[in-house]
């Protein structure tokens, strides 16, 4: 196996891809799959023409891809936009896909990451910016995991945990990201709660409510990102509310706290404040207090870190943000925005504009961009 000779056809294999149709990062996994078959089969077989064979095999794969993701969205069409309440109807075959990609020879983040790709539908850079890894080594993770079930018969299904952490994935792509996954999400989470009795299954179903019942009031009219402060609470979706607050009081009632149930926990302190004013900021430091005992996630510290600058000031705040590794994701926003409560909008002008070149959507990096121009403005004034 010549590997010097598959990275230099791997260019011009993508180029051929793209040139035929395929979007770049679908040709970017595409060709990954055909790499990780040549690996795989050339030692034994090594073909005459290398650089066709790629082609081949890459566009291939890119078809069935496509044919899969055509078919997936052709599912999601088939239910209406919001997530109906109450019961589920029977377990369909989607979830039971979860459960097998699941399977317990994999890692539970290799196997989260297969899921996501295999079944949930989104891109290997969608999954690594999740996992706050590099696009290549989430690509890596994920081609080892197919070779590792490649031969393996998939009688036995993975646990619940990994299940639940792809469908919280899931729904955060769909919640905040360019694919609207989130009613999918709830959809099966919905059937996973009525046939597992699991308060942190409950607690997952509450959270997705909670968020999903902001989510009239999350753009405006233009399409630009409405932040939490300032949405107008009387389009909060009050039924979706009550029904996951019900759920999770429920699930905290067992005294089995999970990571979904502090979550849901936060939201549901949001969801009940009338105004952003009335918000109990001391609770919620005490429930991201419990979420970052529970999985030491930076992610989770540097929400606390807005919290804190909420309950005990911006200078609070940014004591708490001084702890954490800048290259966090959005923690050029989050200290942007501490720096504009304590009154320095010259710094917080300059960060909201670095903040804007590292966002991860379009709709983020708008807002970032007009809250920099903005305070640029004030400044000129």
């Amino acid at each position: 196996m010549n590997e010097a000779l598959l990275r230099s056809l791997t260019p011009s294999v993508l180029a051929i891809l793209v040139r035929r149709g395929a979007d770049f990062a679908a040709a970017e996994d595409a060709v990954q799959d055909a790499l990780v078959e040549a690996v795989r089969v050339w030692q034994a077989d090594p073909p005459r023409d290398a650089k066709g064979w790629l082609v081949t095999v890459a566009w291939r794969r890119f078809l069935d891809a496509t044919r899969a993701d055509a078919a997936r969205r052709r599912r999601e069409e088939s239910v209406d936009e919001e997530p109906a309440p109450g019961p589920a109807p029977a377990v369909d075959d989607t979830l039971q896909l979860y459960f097998l990609c699941a399977h317990p020879s994999l890692t539970p983040s290799s196997a989260v990451a297969l899921t996501l790709r295999a079944v949930g539908g989104l891109t290997t850079r969608q999954i690594a910016q999740a996992y706050l890894v590099p696009e290549a080594t989430m690509a890596q993770r994920i081609s080892r995991a197919k070779r590792t079930v490649s031969g393996v018969r998939f009688e036995q299904p993975g646990d619940v945990s990994t299940v639940l952490r792809v469908l919280y994935l899931v729904f955060n792509e769909g919640y905040s990201g360019d694919v609207d996954l989130a009613a999918e999400a709830i959809r099966l989470t919905r059937q996973l709660a009525a046939v597992i009795d699991h308060p942190e299954v409950a607690g997952l179903l509450a959270l997705m409510l909670l968020h999903h019942a902001r989510r009239a009031a999350r753009t405006a009219p233009d399409g630009s990102l409405v932040p939490l402060a300032e949405q107008d609470r009387g389009r909060w979706d009050t039924e979706s509310i009550a029904e996951g607050v019900d759920i999770l009081q429920a699930a905290l009632a067992r005294d089995r706290l999970g990571e979904f149930q502090a979550q849901a926990a936060i939201a549901a302190l949001h969801a009940d404040a009338p105004t952003a004013e009335e918000t109990d900021w001391v609770q919620i430091v005490e429930w991201y207090d419990e979420l970052a005992r529970l999985t030491d996630s930076p992610v989770v510290r540097l929400n606390r870190a807005v919290a804190v600058g909420e309950a005990d000031g911006p200078r609070a705040g940014l004591a708490a943000l001084a702890a954490l590794e800048d290259t966090l994701p959005r923690h050029t926003a989050v200290a942007a925005y501490l720096h504009e409560r304590d009154g320095d909008l010259a710094t917080a002008a300059r960060l909201y504009t670095e903040a804007a070149q590292k966002a991860p959507n379009l709709a983020e990096r708008s807002h970032l961009t007009r809250q920099a121009a903005r305070l640029n403005a004030r400044g000129r004034s």
